[in-house]
């Protein structure tokens, strides 16, 4: 097993002075007279002096705004905040800024799904699109604050129509077409779009999915809708939706003369103004509607496509992502940074696990993102990626979406390629960004998350509220950053923003993340606080049980969880997925149970070990723990999840049926 903490790779001199953060230190030197080379004493300054350091990042990457700065931030505490106030700006120009700084026949999107083959969009292209649609949607009485939804899938045309819409001030929000039709209704009745794009389909692992009816019926639930654009994406399919209001067609709606960049007029708009609403993966109750703005989001992604992506100029960068995960929103950070995008719809590992390595192989990615459940599947049926793809262009390979063991590092160095940056950064969909990065002039250890993100104020808290280095504590945050919400859709007076994050510390932001950080600034984090483990009053990471039962390779993944029973006592159950043909047997559990017992602890030795059909998971592939928990302490379904927002919907039937099953008997410590 490899060693947690164990040096893997440091960048070569010649990588490290090409970074992107090697050049901004430089020119902080030459423009202000601050010298500092190493990350640390960046990060220092950039938090102790974040409105200077805000203000370098607005200069540094030449944000173009109408308007003088009043304030980089204001004196108003989390969360009323607000940055570069007086100004106005568009985030859709910045994307699109680059069309005119070079040859505009240069590709900038390359997309392929499992219906379409492996296509390429130029700048021309996407921006003559983008300005025909965006004038199209001002013809239709959109107007800036105008709410935009989407139930489309991550292809060439939802880039389009994001684009479009933020371009002329009106507010996007978009939702995967896997999610069922009362999911999609939670979500955008909150913010009573006035327009909706659809598709009547789409095609995962190889079967085709009619979504005429579900649109139909979304389209149906929601009055606030005066048109709807249509494309018929998905083939050969016989559904006929019927709509209550005029639609168009996607290529009337990107239709018309060609409209130079010079004669496009975008809609600048002050700091406090939405550009799009992200919704929480909540398992319980009507997900939470993160409304962004235009200033934070452009100067947060720049920052983090440039210094902890790494990305620069005609790179490319390859994450596989739905339209409803907040990664699909930064997929910009590669035209943002005058780079290419890969775009992909589909099943990652269909028709096997060679799919995201090979388009990453064929498209030229530099930057390569995925999660670490991904890698672990590969590693079990004993892929090797290297042996099939040169990965001549790949430069880094991020791991993310939750915690990435040492073993995920180690395995991408020797089954990828040896010569990367692998880093693991964690972030959410409140901030569309991260706050734990990676810098490639750092080195990498086997599971470590590098550092803090540049002018994030981070740290753990003890459980009386203090700072704490080298153990485990809650994530918080004690200042405010840029791309931080600006509200909640509909929620008065900031009420139910104020009780999902400031509720435990008052004017301090907990993130619910479980984290050590370590002296030199790098962290571990160990999953949601709200799923810890509390055992006989000893808190226990699930990421630590994890990372020991990822490595047999008859289980295909794992959950657990922990209630404390009537008595008093614990009730500690792990319940494992079994690679199809594997059995779960004596054998294999005694096995389990020691190898926890010798490289955890006797606490981490489950009650019992259940051999289940699947680890339910949500949509956006977050492992559903706390919903388990509360059904093993008596909750019913409906009361602890949302069908609507998992993968496999049925799955968690099966564990309300072990929680009823169960004889709830006190538990003796292990």
């Amino acid at each position: 097993m490899t060693k947690e903490g164990q040096f893997l790779w440091r960048a070569p001199r010649d990588v490290a002075k090409r970074a992107n953060i090697t050049k901004y230190s430089a020119w902080l030197k030459s423009r202000h007279g601050l010298d500092m080379t190493e990350y640390q004493d960046l990060w220092d300054w950039s938090v102790k002096e974040p409105e200077t350091f805000w203000q370098t990042i607005w200069d540094y990457f030449d944000i173009q705004a109408t308007g003088k700065i009043d304030a980089v931030r204001t004196d108003d505490p989390m969360p009323d905040t607000r940055w570069f106030t007086g100004t106005l700006l568009n985030y859709a120009e910045h994307v699109l800024r680059h069309e005119t700084t070079g040859d505009p026949a240069r590709t900038v999107i390359k997309h392929s799904s499992e219906i379409r083959a492996l296509s390429e969009m130029s700048w021309g292209e996407l921006g003559t699109q983008v300005r025909r649609l965006a004038t199209n949607l001002r013809e239709m009485g959109i107007e800036p604050g105008d709410r935009v939804a989407a139930y489309v899938p991550n292809i060439a045309e939802a880039v389009v129509a994001m684009l479009a819409t933020t371009a002329v001030g009106a507010v996007w929000s978009s939702a995967a077409p896997e999610f069922g039709a009362q999911t999609v209704i939670d979500r955008f009745s909150q913010i009573a779009p006035k327009l909706i794009f659809g598709v009547n389909g789409y095609r995962y692992g190889g079967k085709n999915f009619d979504r005429s009816a579900q649109f139909q019926d979304i389209v149906a639930a929601l009055p606030s809708l005066e048109n709807v654009i249509m494309l018929d994406y998905l083939p050969d399919t016989d559904g006929k939706p019927i709509f209550n209001c005029p639609v168009t067609s996607w290529a009337d709606a990107v239709s018309g003369d060609a409209i130079a960049p010079e004669a496009f007029q975008y809609e600048r708009v002050g700091s406090d103004h939405p550009l799009w609403i992200l919704f929480s993966s909540g398992t319980t109750g009507l997900p939470k509607p993160i409304v962004h703005g235009h200033h934070g989001i452009v100067v947060e992604h720049y920052k983090s496509a440039a210094f902890h992506f790494d990305i620069k100029e005609n790179d490319c960068l390859y994450f596989y992502s739905t339209t409803g995960w907040m990664v699909w929103n930064t997929l910009m950070w590669g035209p943002l940074m005058n780079a290419q995008v890969v775009l992909y719809d589909g099943h990652p590992a269909y028709p096997d696990a060679t799919l995201l390595f090979s388009l990453a192989d064929k498209t030229g990615a530099t930057v390569f993102g995925t999660n670490p459940t991904f890698t672990q599947i590969v590693r079990q049926q004993g892929y090797v990626p290297e042996d099939h793809f040169a990965f001549d262009r790949l430069q880094s390979v991020l791991l993310v979406g939750s915690p990435a063991t040492p073993e995920a590092f180690d395995w991408v160095y020797k089954n990828v390629k040896d010569n990367v940056w692998v880093t693991s950064q964690s972030g959410g969909t409140e901030f569309c960004s991260g706050l734990l990065a990676g810098t490639p002039t750092l080195p990498v250890q086997a599971g470590v998350i590098q550092a803090a993100a540049l002018g994030v104020d981070v740290c753990a808290f003890g459980d009386n509220g203090n700072v704490v280095t080298g153990e485990i504590g809650e994530l918080v945050l004690r200042q405010p950053m840029p791309s931080m919400p600006l509200f909640f859709w509909g929620d008065e007076d900031n009420i139910r923003y104020k009780s999902s994050y400031f509720e435990d510390y008052p004017g301090i932001w907990k993130h619910g993340d479980r984290v050590k950080f370590n002296d030199d600034g790098s962290c571990f984090v160990y999953g949601r606080s709200d799923a810890t483990l509390n055992r006989f009053g000893v808190r226990i990471g699930s990421a630590e049980i994890y990372r020991t039962v990822d490595t047999f390779p008859e289980i295909a993944d794992s959950l657990i969880v922990c209630i404390e029973d009537k008595s008093g006592g614990f009730y500690m159950p792990l319940f494992v997925e079994m690679v199809p043909g594997k059995v779960l047997d004596e054998t294999l559990i005694a096995e389990i149970r020691s190898r926890l017992r010798k490289e955890r602890s006797p606490r981490h030795v489950p009650d019992e070990i259940i051999a289940t059909p699947a680890v339910p998971i949500t949509l956006t592939g977050k492992k559903m723990e706390v919903p388990v928990r509360k059904l093993l302490m008596g909750a019913a379904v409906e009361d602890v999840v949302s069908k609507g927002a998992m993968k496999d919907p049925d799955i968690i039937d099966w564990y309300a049926k072990f929680a009823k099953n169960r004889q709830t008997t006190p538990q003796t410590d292990t």
